[in-house]
């Protein structure tokens, strides 16, 4: 078995939002799916795909094929991170929530041996929080955090009150994203 460590950041915001995690070179899309969601802070409200060149990865839904294998969508099940990121310096593309278009740029920055007694998936970095559900996007995002530093403003009450009175767009959690994905223990190396 070995152990890839990729980096994953949010396109298109600055200061950049990104995590580097540790995880199995065997692990499937589905589980890399549900750790993207834990490491990143999302909520998994909405669709999300995988793009490696121009095929696509996710959950197929025959209600929207439409027999074309252009746009055809491959199912993530079974499909490894060995699979689709073969060697270091590989990419590709996770996009969550079609509405408000998160994409996130994901490379395979090396491949080592697992650590004995070190419990895999993990992230070993990261910076930022990530950006609530349902907020409009990155430039849905941005007016958020603009509102957030001006107290006078008039959306200011409302939208602190959405966000919740924890949410700080600078902090970022290591403790506590690794304690979670402890929780899943589905993700888990065997």
């Amino acid at each position: 078995m070995e152990i890839y460590r990729v980096r994953v950041a949010l396109q298109d915001i600055k200061p950049p939002i990104w995590r580097e995690i540790e995880l199995a070179s065997q692990t499937t899309l589905k589980q890399f799916h549900r750790i993207l969601q834990i490491a990143m802070g999302w909520e998994d409200y909405h669709l999300h795909e995988f793009v490696v060149k121009t095929r696509r990865y996710g959950i197929p839904d025959p209600e929207f094929d439409l027999g074309d294998s252009a746009n055809e969508v491959t199912s993530e099940r079974k499909v490894s991170l060995a699979e689709v990121l073969p060697k270091p310096g590989s990419s590709m593309l996770y996009l969550y929530d079609f509405g408000d278009s998160w994409h996130h740029a994901i490379k395979l920055e090396a491949v080592s041996r697992p650590e004995p007694d070190t419990f895999y998936p993990r992230v070993v970095k990261g910076a930022r929080s990530c950006p609530p559900e349902d907020c409009g996007g990155t430039p849905g995002y941005e007016d958020l955090l603009e509102i957030l530093l001006d107290p006078a403003h008039e959306e200011f009450d409302h939208m602190r009150a959405w966000v919740g009175p924890k949410f700080n767009a600078e902090v970022f959690s290591l403790d506590a994203v690794n304690q979670r994905l402890r929780k899943n223990r589905s993700l888990a190396v065997k």
